[in-house]
């Protein structure tokens, strides 16, 4: 894709070069009409100012913009954390933008990078990938490569692999395929998977695993149960409490985050159980708080924060230094007191006298 050049700007609009420049650099007095007529010509093209001449008149630094869902959740902060500390180990600003999942804010945050003359723009966390999504992903990657910037993709994937994009990700469903082996070593056969959400690269990805690892160890696709409630602490209260309403026979949940865990312990608890007596719990990403849960909470340890530094160590490689392949990072076990052997219901226990 050809970058829009002031050149065409001023075509398009019917002025010289040096009027677009005044417009667009607000230096000097423009009548009204001449400045409108620009900048409706501007947006027209999609024009966006050459980071790389504005940096040569003393504009323009060496700036990453985060783009994330919420700052409240751990695990993104964490990630935040981690570009911010690896950008200014280099030199590099750091911002930070939410979108609360709205597409259109994170259009509008990628759009105003672009005007800002931002170098790098990293995209964090799983996503629904529809249509819209991969249409969104590729024209942010074309304009952001023709303005000279790049797009990295931190814990999801690139809906096309010939996008001018760098990926940095966990392997979501082997993690999970290891935890729900771990509970059925424990003993359980009837564990629900609490917090799905259809479309989601990184939840999918979870299920995929969990229920592979059901079926490697013989039981049939309908040992599968998976509570399609989302993430956040208030969905797994919500869903736990009603799952629990309307079946009993469980004896382990695992949770799509901790944050989803968290929600279910509480629910568990207000339910008059006992975790990990009556059911045990496991979550995902080891946030610094699992440990703290009670009973601490067994789970799946993402580096959240190296995630980050990685995203932003790809940014400053460069595509040339690259073969393009995702750059994937391992993930573990971290076993605490959330987990036990299940116990035998009543009527199978042997009868005494």
């Amino acid at each position: 894709m050809p970058r829009v050049t002031i050149r065409d700007v001023a075509e398009r609009a019917g002025v010289s070069m040096a009027t677009v420049s005044r417009v667009l650099t607000g230096n000097y007095p423009v009548p009204h009409t001449t400045r409108a007529k620009v900048l409706r010509a501007a947006r027209a093209l999609d024009y966006v100012a050459n980071p790389h001449a504005r940096a040569l008149v003393g504009a323009g630094r060496k700036t990453v913009a985060v783009v994330l869902r919420q700052v409240t959740s751990p695990f993104y902060a964490h990630v935040a954390e981690g570009v911010e500390a690896e950008a200014s180990a280099h030199g590099w600003l750091c911002m930070v933008g939410t979108t609360g999942g709205d597409p259109q804010r994170e259009l509008d945050f990628v759009q105003l990078m672009r005007e800002e003359g931002t170098r790098v723009v990293i995209l964090v966390g799983g996503v629904v990938e529809d249509d819209a999504y991969r249409q969104r992903i590729a024209r942010y990657a074309h304009a952001l490569d023709a303005a000279g910037a790049r797009l990295v993709l931190c814990g999801r994937p690139s809906p096309d692999p010939e996008l001018p994009v760098q990926v940095v990700m966990f392997d979501n469903e082997a993690g999970a395929h290891a935890m729900t082996g771990h509970l059925l070593s424990a003993g359980h056969r009837r564990i629900v998977f609490l917090g799905g959400l259809p479309g989601n690269t990184a939840l999918d990805a979870r299920v995929r695993g969990y229920r592979a690892a059901l079926a490697e160890h013989g039981l049939p696709p309908e040992a599968g149960h998976v509570v399609n409630c989302g993430l956040g602490r208030a969905a797994g209260r919500r869903a736990m409490a009603e799952l629990l309403a309307r079946r009993r026979d469980f004896t382990a949940v695992f949770a799509g985050d901790d944050m989803v865990a968290a929600g279910a312990l509480r629910a568990i608890a207000e339910a008059g159980l006992r975790v990990p007596d009556d059911i045990s719990v496991a979550g995902y990403n080891d946030i610094p708080l699992a440990e703290d849960f009670n009973p601490p909470l067994t789970t799946v340890r993402t580096p959240a924060e190296e995630l980050g530094r990685a995203g932003m160590r790809l940014a400053l490689r460069g595509p040339e230094d690259t073969d393009g392949a995702p750059l994937v990072l391992g993930s573990h076990i971290v076993v605490r007191d959330s987990v036990a052997a299940p116990r035998r219901p009543a009527d199978d226990e042997p009868r005494t006298r």
